[in-house]
């Protein structure tokens, strides 16, 4: 597929979206050519929802030697455009700024007496995340049509909107933050220097969105003490749905039902005959996700009550994530540690108390929403987190939502879940419990109401009105 995107003093593209990962990527195949593989999510759904003649272009970066080689021969694919960024300066801004200090600040999960250390070696890595922006900046600017609107996303491209502002004042900018918004105590354990750049980086935009009104506040509370307010940046809430009418075709196709069945004989059946009840979580091993305390509180279920012995079981997926980052790897190797250790402390020949899956499998992932009886989501903080609006969409009799406070779903979903401290491994394991014994017409009427909210803004209608909200 040959690129069609224009270069030149003022290019044709009437609508720009801007992030790290782009829809698209290319792998090297053993006889040199290239094979794309196409990505998904809510921005790949979202923007599609402006059809192909608006004008519309991807810009992301070459993460892979397949995408460079991608750039290097001139293939792409139409509407999208990607940068060439040196290996070492995506590094330094992707894995050294944006997921070692960025969003360890906005999800709070600095161990403080012994990190952050912002040294040398940090002011290396910060002046490649300002190279990493810069780049983006200029290829927008370069492609942007008068007047044109452009989305950028997320953390890795906070200085993109100040930046793109003065080389492009014609446009209009907006920002979505797709994680938490650290409180202003916190964000200022970043140098001064740096949270300035950031909040001044942002406040280049014509409009910010995010994903929660406690995250949108969060960011105007940094705003106004450490910037100065907001100037003339207006301030929206989006709170990206699921995808209901994807989520359900695609669950009933028939390698979901293998699945099904393959889980069902793994997790076996109760003495009695019926199926064992089911406690589900999905989720990416992030340290925000606190799958190891979900873990101790479903043992704590299982020494305070006895008589779910053999009657449960918890089918845990923790896909790994950042295995290039050592307390990732250590993270990873805990989960497998705790739920080897609950299976031999409770285990027998007919029961494993924890299913544990560690290879990433999307079929098998709506295998287990449809099987849920309960489904655990309790991260210490988590911008959204989709799985929680996903499973009740999905599960066939009506599923029990234990839902943490600090997940940014709580606040759509609270009134029909089963709320927690996502730290008191007592509380969780009681609301465990709770959900166990809810009946099964409960489940499903709560299910019913849970899927309304979670389906409230759809991608599609998400992107479209964060672009609306832009260029009204």
């Amino acid at each position: 597929m040959a690129s069609t995107h224009v270069t030149s003093a003022r290019g044709a593209a009437q609508v720009l979206v801007a992030s790290n990962r782009g829809p698209v990527s290319y792998a090297v195949q053993e006889d040199g050519s290239l094979r794309a593989k196409r990505g998904g999510g809510g921005l790949v759904s979202g923007l599609s929802a402006i059809g192909p003649d608006a004008g519309a272009l991807w810009v992301c970066s070459a993460l892979s030697d397949g995408d460079r080689e991608a750039v290097a021969r001139g293939v792409g694919e139409d509407g999208v455009r990607m940068l060439p960024i040196p290996a070492e300066v995506h590094a330094d801004a992707y894995n050294g700024v944006a997921n070692s200090v960025l969003w360890f600040v906005h999800h709070m999960l600095y161990q403080t007496p012994l990190e952050p250390v912002f040294d040398a070696g940090f002011w290396r890595q910060w002046e490649n995340y300002g190279r990493y922006n810069r780049a983006f900046a200029e290829a927008l600017a370069d492609e942007a049509a008068e007047g044109a609107a452009v989305l950028v996303q997320d953390y890795h491209l906070t200085l993109v909107p100040g930046l793109l502002r003065k080389l492009r004042p014609d446009l209009r900018i907006g920002h979505f933050s797709h994680t938490p918004w650290a409180p202003v105590d916190y964000f200022r354990m970043l140098p001064d220097r740096v949270a300035t750049e950031v909040l001044e980086g942002m406040l280049g935009a014509d409009r910010l969105g995010f994903l929660t009104r406690r995250w949108a506040d969060a960011f105007t509370a940094c705003a106004t003490k450490l910037a100065g307010g907001l100037g003339g940046t207006q301030v929206g809430v989006h709170g990206l749905g699921a995808d209901a009418e994807f989520l359900r075709a695609r669950s009933h196709e028939p390698d979901v039902e293998e699945r099904i069945e393959a889980l069902r004989a793994e997790i076996g059946p109760a003495p009695s005959g019926e199926p064992r009840r089911t406690i589900v979580r999905v989720d990416r091993t992030e340290l925000s996700k606190n799958i190891v305390r979900g873990l101790l509180a479903y043992r704590q279920l299982l020494a305070d009550h006895p008589e779910w012995h053999e009657r449960v079981a918890h089918v845990a997926f923790a896909y790994p994530s950042r295995q290039d980052l050592a307390v990732y790897r250590d993270y990873t190797a805990e989960v497998q540690r705790v739920a080897d250790g609950i299976n031999a402390e409770y285990g027998t020949p007919t029961w494993t108390p924890v299913v544990l899956h560690v290879k990433d499998d999307f079929a098998r992932s709506l295998a287990a929403y449809r099987i849920a009886d309960v489904a655990l989501v309790n991260p210490v903080r988590d911008g959204m987190n989709l799985v929680a609006k996903e499973v009740p969409i999905v599960s066939d009799e009506g599923c029990a939502l234990v839902l943490s406070r600090e997940a940014g779903a709580h606040e759509e979903l609270a009134e029909d879940a089963l709320v927690v401290n996502p730290y008191d491994i007592l509380d969780t394991a009681q609301a465990l419990h709770t959900a166990l014994l809810m009946p099964q017409p409960e489940r499903a009427e709560r299910s019913k109401r849970l899927s309304a909210a979670a389906t409230a803004l759809p991608p599609k209608q998400w992107f479209l009105d964060q672009l609306n909200a832009l260029t009204a």
